[in-house]
Parts: structure tokens; sequence; C-alpha cells
């Protein structure tokens, strides 16, 4: 019973001093290409090794990394030469 006393004071001690203890966790984000900074949960085209993916900003083992969701990317197929003529570039419009 002797040993009793002195580790309730421990514990009651510490969880004292837990309660003071504040705490500031760092920022977790990824980086672009460029090193700017890109929040967690963000998705973005990247393009590594002359591939395509869209890949999203999530932690792993307390590290921000990029994961892969899909191969390729979204993108639009309708790219029409503007040459400054509309009547030319009519193959856009649904008649």
């Amino acid at each position: 019973m002797k040993w009793l006393l002195p580790i309730i004071f421990i514990i009651i001690s510490s969880l004292s001093y837990a309660d003071e203890a504040k705490v500031k966790w760092p920022d977790c984000y990824c980086t672009d290409k460029t090193g700017a900074r890109v929040e967690l949960g963000t998705e973005i085209c990247m393009q590594v090794g002359g591939r395509d993916f869209i890949a999203r900003c999530e932690m792993s083992l307390n590290n921000p990394m990029w994961r892969e969701i899909s191969q390729g990317c979204l993108s639009s197929g309708n790219h029409p030469t503007d040459n400054g003529d509309p009547l030319i570039n009519t193959h856009l419009v649904d008649a």
C-alpha cells in the first residue's frame, strides 16, 4: 500500500501538466512542382515520367503525400483554331 500513494500523486500531477501544455501542431500541406502550397484534400493533374494522372494531397504515416486517384487528366477536346473568321469554325455549332 505504500507504493499506491506515490503512483496516484504522479498520475494526478501528470494530468494537470497535460492540460496546461499548449501544443501548436504544424501545418500539413503538399507542394506542387513550382513549390507552391497545396492544401490537404486538393486534387490536381500531375505529369510525371511522361504520364498524366489526377492526384490528391493526403496524409500517410504523418507525412503529406500525393496519392494517385485516377489515370489521365480531364481536359476539353474542343480546341477550335481561331483565325478570326467565325464562319469557318462552325463545326462546333449544333444546327
